[in-house]
């Protein structure tokens, strides 16, 4: 039969492999002069399409015993055909034993072309390297094509300095390098931070006679972006231009991600707008890398307002369906408090058929669980599983942690115990958390169970869990007890904490040969119990720990010292906190940021504001600049003089600290707008208002504090605007005295206003205490508008109802307006820096400098709560 003949009955034969396959080999071994390349090529695919892999490892045996005149040619066309079907494994295995079964034979180039690119293809860096030393073996001549995939596997192994030493030897062979050579080493330099070596290669293009393209400036702009050398990218971006070399979308969203790490997120709005606008020039299209990248921008810079107007723009260009976009924007809104947003943000994206991920569920859990909305946190969950979604250890942890900070220690061990049930098991993170929450509610016989517990499923009781048990008993007048286990420690580690109560003694014994004697104090250990010496003013005996602490070989450092600073500080002896400074500085331990902020902070409290200003001048010589705190402090410290004249002075400070190019924060503007409101100067505390958007982004914490002010001082018209715009903004009222207002409102026979306020705070869906209804119905029954306080007196008995019914939505409990006293140090978070703000704020700075509304204002009534945070103060 001829080799015709063979292929066309392999052809007929095509839908049953196996037959053919034994047709070929019955022919074969009749004739052997029929078998051709093309038959063996048809036979391996109909084989391989079929997965009849163990028949293609019987083809390769079969062919090596066909006394055909040269044996080693059809090993080649197999392991070609192979190739060709992406076969990596089964074309390695025949090119093998092509090698095995004739070492003088000298495979062809295009051979081992093909294995190199499918190996490489396959991220099989090692048969790369194995085929191309076996090329330089066998003496096959090279190529530009092979010594590029050689190149290329250097590169992505990070091996750059053998691709370069590769790429210099091409000449040598007579195998010149060309576009793709270069750039793939100019990639690989770019890759690892090296772009100034990669335009080192790009400057030899011209000895060769070859010209730049795209992908080769694309390596280079995206290195020289990725080091921070803006500048650089720039100019290879000018070289394009001169060259006539059009830029494309990579080229842009490199320059735009370049501008926004930079923190120049406005400069990478000018390109950005430009791609959407000057489509004269034929500048590319945004696309979703493009909206991303800004997006990611603007959140990073805390420029939400900007953010918003961008995921209004992808939703109408359709750029707004990745689940990571969503997610980017998920976790902003959260971070900053617009929770009310994050909800309908993720009702939508339910809506819109957006496959959610845990991740998605996990940012509202946890925003939720950080403002202490675990009333709303756990509806969440059961919305989660609701859509399919299954909670992970992050959720759980993360729901614990919530209730356990909030104190609701039941429900936390509800949910560790659901974790079981759902096949997730705690580890001691988690049990960590609530072993500390345990210890908060002063509840130490069932922290013991826990410790016990923890043992006895194997859950490692480490330095962690020591320093928690210790920093527990602490907090609860236990200080004495501390100090023992701290003592046992160095002879019994973690069994130590046997010393809690006699049914946990017993682990002295038992875990006396384990690894729980590894466990010694630390640091941390030492500096919690010296901490908690210092706060009852035991200064003696924490002089002692810190003896102790050397003697151990646990070396202080400039916390241990701080401690003392600050413990020394809270009870008001200053120079004795100074005497520490100096001691720090005999010993040879550099005085931190953090040191000084302690210092000032002590000197704040006792209003000493020249000295302040001296320990500042004292930083500037050690060359430590100071930061927010520091600057916070100084004009808090100012501000407490309660006059005038000091308020101007603080201003001033708050202008040194922009042009040092430090942003002043929230808490900046509290200070200095409450102290504006005690001297009775509104407008220029409205001025600061104004700075303080401007600088600080449209933040709750601020609406609630020009709400409240205005509302202390009798100016109920003025609040109501604040409060109104507050609400259009979707930001939760639980922080505002609206109750407050609205009866306010009413005695000052505004009743329509309040009305209005009251239908407005309805329509946008916030949920509030219905006893809010109650001075608007009192002021219409009393005018007779019995039908109107009806309706209301229903709606109130309606929205109590649905509160006690539901509580899938987020939104948030409300307080008295007399009994607010501060709030958590979160909903005073320091807002991210803004690339316009100080220029901003100076403008408006000056404004405010020159005084508005410099007449007679009548005393302010007097305050019934204070919404400065004092957080921030000690750093």
């Amino acid at each position: 039969m001829s080799s015709v003949d063979l292929t066309t009955l392999l052809r007929r034969n095509a839908a049953n492999p196996l037959h053919a396959w034994g047709l070929f080999k019955l022919h074969v071994s009749r004739s052997p002069l029929s078998l051709t390349p093309p038959s063996i090529s048809l036979l391996s695919a109909l084989l391989a399409r079929s997965n009849h892999l163990h028949e293609l490892d019987s083809l390769r045996q079969f062919l090596l015993s066909v006394p055909s005149p040269s044996p080693s040619i059809t090993l080649v066309e197999l392991s070609l055909s192979l190739c060709s079907l992406n076969l990596l494994s089964p074309a390695v295995s025949c090119f093998r034993a092509l090698r095995s079964h004739d070492g003088s034979f000298r495979p062809p180039l295009r051979l081992y072309s093909s294995i190199l690119d499918l190996s490489m293809k396959s991220n099989r860096a090692d048969l790369v390297e194995l085929v191309y030393k076996d090329m330089l073996v066998s003496g096959v001549k090279l190529d530009t094509f092979s010594v590029n995939i050689f190149m290329k596997c250097l590169c992505d192994s990070g091996r750059v300095e053998h691709a370069r030493k590769l790429f210099d030897k091409m000449t040598e062979r007579k195998c010149f390098p060309n576009e793709h050579s270069f750039g793939i080493l100019i990639n690989g330099y770019c890759q690892f931070g090296r772009s100034i070596e990669a335009m080192e290669v790009f400057d030899l293009m011209g000895q060769f006679g070859l010209r730049m393209n795209l992908v080769i400036c694309n390596s280079l702009i995206s290195g020289f972006c990725k080091e921070g050398k803006i500048d650089e990218a720039e100019k290879i971006f000018e070289i394009m231009r001169k060259e006539g070399l059009f830029p494309n979308v990579i080229t842009f969203n490199c320059r735009i991600s370049a501008l926004c790490k930079a923190g120049k997120v406005l400069e990478a709005l000018t390109i950005f707008k430009d791609m959407q606008e000057d489509q004269e020039l034929g500048l590319p299209k945004p696309n979703q890398v493009t909206f991303d990248i800004m997006l990611n921008g603007f959140c990073t810079q805390g420029l939400i307002e900007e953010a918003m107007v961008l995921v209004s723009s992808m939703k109408s260009k359709g750029f707004l369906n990745r689940i990571q976009s969503y997610n980017t924007w998920l976790k902003v809104l959260v971070r900053n408090e617009r929770l009310l947003e994050a909800r309908k943000l993720l009702d939508e994206m339910i809506k819109e058929g957006v496959e959610l991920s845990i991740y998605s569920y996990n940012i509202i859990i946890d925003g939720l669980c950080k403002e202490g909305m675990m009333t709303y946190a756990k509806p969440v969950l059961n919305l989660m599983r609701k859509n399919g979604i299954k909670p992970d250890l992050v959720t759980y942890t993360t729901l614990i942690n919530g209730y356990c900070a909030k104190g609701n220690i039941l429900v936390a061990k509800k949910l560790l115990e659901e974790m079981g049930n759902e096949g997730y098991f705690p580890n001691s993170f988690t049990c960590n958390i609530l072993l500390k929450s345990l210890f908060k509610e002063g509840k130490i016989l069932e922290a013991e169970r826990l410790l016990e517990k923890m043992n006895s499923k194997g859950y490692g009781l480490d330095i962690i869990t020591c320093n928690i048990v210790i920093e527990g008993l602490c907090k609860n007048g236990k200080l004495d007890k501390a100090i023992d286990i701290v003592n046992n420690m160095w002879k019994y580690g973690s069994a130590a904490l046997g010393e809690i109560g006699n049914s946990y003694l017993g682990l002295i014994d038992n875990n006396s040969n384990n690894n729980n004697t590894k466990c010694k104090p630390d640091k941390i250990t030492y500096s919690i119990i010296i901490s908690s010496l210092c706060k009852v003013g035991r200064f003696n005996e924490a002089k002692r720990k810190l003896v102790e602490m050397i003697g151990n070989n646990v070396a202080p450092d400039s916390l241990i010292y701080d401690i003392f600073i600050h413990g020394f500080c809270t009870h008001g002896k200053i120079s004795s906190a100074f005497r520490v400074l100096r001691e720090m500085e005999k010993k040879g331990i550099n005085p931190s940021l953090r040191t000084y902020n302690l210092l000032i902070w002590g000197l704040q409290h006792k209003k000493q504001v020249n000295e302040i200003i001296s320990l500042m001048d004292e930083m500037k010589k050690r060359e430590i600049k100071p930061n927010i705190i520091t600057y916070n402090n100084l004009i808090r410290a100012i501000c407490e003089q309660n006059e005038e004249k000091e308020n101007n002075r603080a201003l001033s400070y708050l202008e040194e600290m922009l042009r040092n190019n430090i942003a002043p924060n929230v808490i900046t503007f509290i200070i200095l707008i409450a102290s504006f409101f005690r001297v009775s100067n509104f407008e220029s505390a409205k001025g600061l208002f104004e700075t303080a958007l401007s600088a600080c982004g449209q933040r709750p914490a601020l609406y609630s504090l020009m709400c409240s002010e205005l509302c202390n001082h009798g100016k109920v018209l003025e609040a109501k605007e604040i409060l109104e715009i507050a609400i259009q903004k979707g930001f939760l009222i639980d922080k505002f005295p609206y109750k407050f207002l609205l009866q306010e409102l009413c005695e000052k026979e505004k009743v329509n206003e309040a009305f209005d306020l009251l239908n407005l705070m309805i329509d946008k869906a916030s949920v509030f205490d219905p006893s809010a209804f109650m001075p608007i119905i009192d002021k219409l029954n009393k005018r007779g508008e019995r039908i109107e306080a009806n309706k209301l007196s229903e709606k109130m008995m309606e929205m109590a109802g649905q509160m006690e019914a539901s509580i899938s939505k987020i939104y948030t409990h409300s307080n008295q307006f007399n009994k607010q006293k501060g709030s958590d140090e979160t909903n005073w978070r320091a807002l991210l820096h803004r690339d316009d703000g100080s220029g901003a704020v100076l403008k408006v700075l000056k404004r405010v400098q020159k005084g508005w509304g410099q007449g007679n204002i009548p005393n302010p009534r007097p305050k019934k709560y204070n919404l400065i945070n004092n957080g921030e103060n000690i750093g």
